[in-house]
């Protein structure tokens, strides 16, 4: 069920992540490593009064409709910054409630080609950079 008055971000993502806006069925928030173009979807669904973990969980429409949310900003990150591959991937082995990672890669990134997690330290967003990242979000 979605159930936008109930929703409550998990605490790891509410420290890690800047708020960008709600979409038909995700939150949309940016993570806080500059290093990479990075942005997580949340899905603001419910079952049993507790934020959904795993994709199959979600109803047909609601599966639709994220995909169409991860098709949207994979085309926004890959055309706004260049990037050379989007990785695109639910985890959630530390933050249980789905989420979505979708982030720009390049082969002259820090990580390439190794996944973003856990590796070197985060570089975190001075506030013009957020604000001008956000900002070009709003308009999306």
């Amino acid at each position: 069920m979605l159930d936008l008055d109930k929703f409550k971000l998990d605490e790891r993502l509410e420290k890690d992540t800047f708020f960008v806006k709600d979409l038909k069925l995700s939150r949309l928030l940016i993570m806080n490593d500059s290093r990479y173009p990075w942005l997580i979807l949340v899905p603001r669904v419910f079952f049993n009064k507790e934020p959904i973990t795993e994709l199959f969980e979600l109803e047909d429409e609601q599966l639709l409709e994220l995909q169409r949310e991860v098709k949207i900003y994979s085309e926004f990150l890959k055309q706004e910054f260049q990037a050379t591959k989007i990785n695109v991937a639910s985890l959630g082995n530390v933050v249980k409630q789905l989420h979505i990672h979708i982030v720009a890669r390049y082969e002259n990134d820090e990580t390439w080609p190794a996944p973003v997690w856990g590796k070197g330290k985060a570089s975190y967003y001075n506030d013009a950079e957020l604000a001008e990242f956000s900002q070009k979000l709003q308009k999306n």
